[in-house]
């Protein structure tokens, strides 16, 4: 496992995230995703990036949503063992058409398949997060899923993205904040944007709010300020349970 540490200008999560205070080390992203570390950055915690290296194939007859709750969590075990972070957050990410799970492609053949058969299509994009305190134990778990319509983009435009190799460290072979190639329609798009590119925040706050814990930055906001996305869906999010 390969842990490197992410510096901010934030304070530090002792200072703003936890119930009572008095830590110091950074909370531990179990995540190599650049996207995810972008995102995790806006909750306004000091925090290391660190590589999960776990099995990610699925089981046999396992449901898109069971898989990435699993992966997560799977994560955010290993994780403990070799963290000193007081809280160990985990993410898994899956894209589903026709009930067809599609991960990251394992090169550019693959890459492009996929795009072809998302193109002018919807599927849906569906993201597990896990959290784990290390204090008592305690693990919460959620899950984000946001249907997303791509564009009717063109071959010459599908293989110029996948010459650039961008497709091959996403799940489904694309990136929804990728600008040179915006294969998503974003304008038709009912849901979370940050669930697409990888890290539900809303779904991250709520979960971390039960347990103990608070963003130091109005999420909601700072999602939309990064993502320049006129989100409509926060407030059912942060009012829901969990």
């Amino acid at each position: 496992m390969s842990t490197a540490r992410t510096t901010t200008d934030r304070p530090s999560a002792a200072n703003v995230g936890a119930a009572g205070g008095g830590r110091a080390q950074p909370i531990s992203l179990a995540s190599a995703s650049p996207r995810r570390a972008q995102l995790m950055a806006l909750m306004g915690w000091s925090f290391e990036v660190c590589s999960a290296d776990i099995d990610e194939s699925p089981l046999p007859g396992e449901t898109p949503m069971s898989l990435v709750r699993r992966l997560a969590q799977a994560k955010a075990v290993q994780l403990s063992s070799s963290t000193t972070g007081p809280l160990i957050v985990a993410a898994d990410t899956v894209v589903v058409v026709e009930g067809q799970i599609l991960g990251k492609p394992a090169d550019r053949g693959e890459a492009a398949e996929m795009l072809a058969r998302l193109r002018g299509r919807e599927h849906h994009v569906i993201t597990a997060i896990a959290v784990i305190v290390r204090d008592n134990g305690r693990t919460l778990t959620d899950v984000c899923e946001t249907p997303v319509l791509m564009r009717d983009y063109s071959e010459e435009e599908a293989q110029a993205y996948v010459q650039s190799d961008a497709p091959l460290d996403k799940a489904g072979g694309y990136g929804i904040q990728d600008d040179g190639f915006s294969p998503v329609a974003v304008d038709a798009m009912h849901g979370c944007y940050a669930n697409v590119m990888g890290l539900p925040l809303c779904h991250l706050t709520r979960t971390v709010r039960r347990l103990g814990w608070q963003p130091s930055v109005d999420i909601p906001e700072a999602c939309r300020q990064h993502t320049h996305y006129p989100c409509t869906v926060f407030p059912e999010i942060l009012e829901e349970p969990g």
